[in-house]
């Protein structure tokens, strides 16, 4: 830690939990707090010709000190914990010291540049993802031009040429697609139920913290933009492996829900339904101020219009700090089909101990096309994941598997549930 060899980091952790983001940068830099740094001009987002500031920070949170523990946002972490002195160099020091960093990483866009700052602190190593034998997990790209990307695909054993069904998995912040893989164990689900999996990867160079650009109105046109790519590697994998164009969901997690909710908008006859935990609606924001806003709970969904509605799961922590819970219920109102529904609420609590609602709205013919899972007590991170990735909380109901059974629900696949 040789960095911060002259620094006092106790001094710029509480600053920085203060909201005193500009003086605790100071200290970083060697100067006095009470110093003001020059403002940094916002990068243009590359391939964007310059003409768009750069992405704004990064939604999500701060890793669980004790296993089994959730995910909290940055800055909101208990009191116990928060304010306790730091003793040593313990896990809980370094763990204070790694959100600082991060806290303002995400609000100085230069602070990267910084030899060494942070570097392997609340980043844990993991695993490589297992495939079981006779199944593949390969690495492919997707190009047009809007640019390019790469994803992953898993293949189950079971594929022997058959129309399968597909599922596009969209990470979140910070995230890659092996990460979302191992924390969603959407690749054991598969396994086991015989479909495919497309985890697309959001690169640093189209967003610094690896966030999809659900904010930008350039990446919320049908054939423009993140929109395109994300359906190209979607066709892609139609074409390589025969699936069933039928059955093509996607599915995220905070940017990666906000652009499963875009994809759901801009090609409702690609995906036959979507999934969107701790995301946020269509349209919700055009800029950077307007994101901050709708993520604390401000401004509307953007009604869909002449758009086809698509069946809709949604999963939301109402403990969530980071994309305020109410854009769970605007996604819904978003997705509303026209006429009247029927509607089911049932109450209930996880094998972990964690408490939900669970609202079901079915069409006149019975089929259910929205229902939302709102997580009592949960924070930004999804429901029923494995420790091995980051972002989840495995306490709450398993909204991979719900969201799979759902999904399948829509054109006659199996349907299997776990309540």
């Amino acid at each position: 830690m040789n960095a911060f060899s002259n620094i006092d980091m106790g001094e710029v952790t509480r600053l920085t939990r203060a909201g005193q983001l500009t003086e605790a940068m100071a200290l970083l830099q060697g100067r006095s707090a009470a110093a003001k740094p020059q403002a940094s001009t916002p990068e243009a987002a590359p391939g964007k010709g310059g003409s768009t500031a750069r992405p704004w920070s990064t939604i999500d949170m701060v890793a669980p000190r004790t296993a089994g523990g959730a995910w909290t946002a940055p800055g909101f972490g208990k009191a116990t914990e928060s304010e306790a002195p730091a003793e040593g160099t313990g896990a809980s020091e370094r763990q204070g010291l790694a959100e600082t960093l991060r806290s303002l990483r995400e609000r100085f866009p230069k602070m990267g540049s910084i030899s060494g700052l942070g570097d392997g602190l609340g980043s844990p190593q993991r695993s490589p993802v297992p495939v079981p034998d006779g199944a593949r997990y390969e690495e492919r790209a997707f190009s047009n031009a809007a640019g390019s990307r790469a994803y992953k695909v898993y293949v189950p054993s079971g594929y022997t040429g058959q129309a399968l069904p597909l599922v596009v998995m969209l990470h979140g912040c910070t995230q890659s697609p092996d990460d979302f893989a191992s924390g969603t164990r959407m690749n054991e689900l598969a396994e086991e139920q015989t479909f495919l999996v497309a985890y697309p990867g959001q690169p640093q160079s189209a967003n610094m913290q690896k966030c999809w650009n659900w904010f930008n109105a350039s990446d919320q046109q049908r054939g423009a933009g993140e929109p395109s790519l994300i359906a190209g590697i979607a066709q892609d994998v139609i074409r390589e492996f025969s699936a069933d164009p039928r059955r093509v969901y996607v599915a995220g997690l905070s940017a990666g829900g906000a652009a499963a909710a875009i994809m759901a908008a801009t090609y409702p006859d690609l995906f036959a339904a979507i999934g969107v935990h701790s995301g946020l609606p269509y349209g919700a924001a055009k800029d950077m101020p307007s994101a901050f806003a709708a993520m604390n709970g401000g401004g509307t969904a953007q009604p869909l219009g002449t758009r086809a509605s698509v069946p809709t799961i949604v999963f939301h922590g109402d403990a969530d700090r980071t994309v305020n819970a109410s854009n769970g219920d605007r996604i819904i109102a978003q997705a509303k089909p026209e006429g009247v529904l029927g509607t089911a609420v049932t109450r209930g609590e996880s094998p972990g101990g964690m408490a939900y609602t669970r609202s079901v709205q079915s069409d006149p013919s019975g089929r259910d096309v929205l229902e939302q899972w709102v997580l009592h007590g949960a924070g930004h991170a999804w429901s029923g994941g494995s420790l091995n990735g980051s972002y989840t909380d495995p306490r709450g109901p398993d909204a991979s598997r719900e969201m799979v059974r759902f999904f399948m629900a829509q054109t006659g696949g199996t349907e299997t549930t776990q309540h």
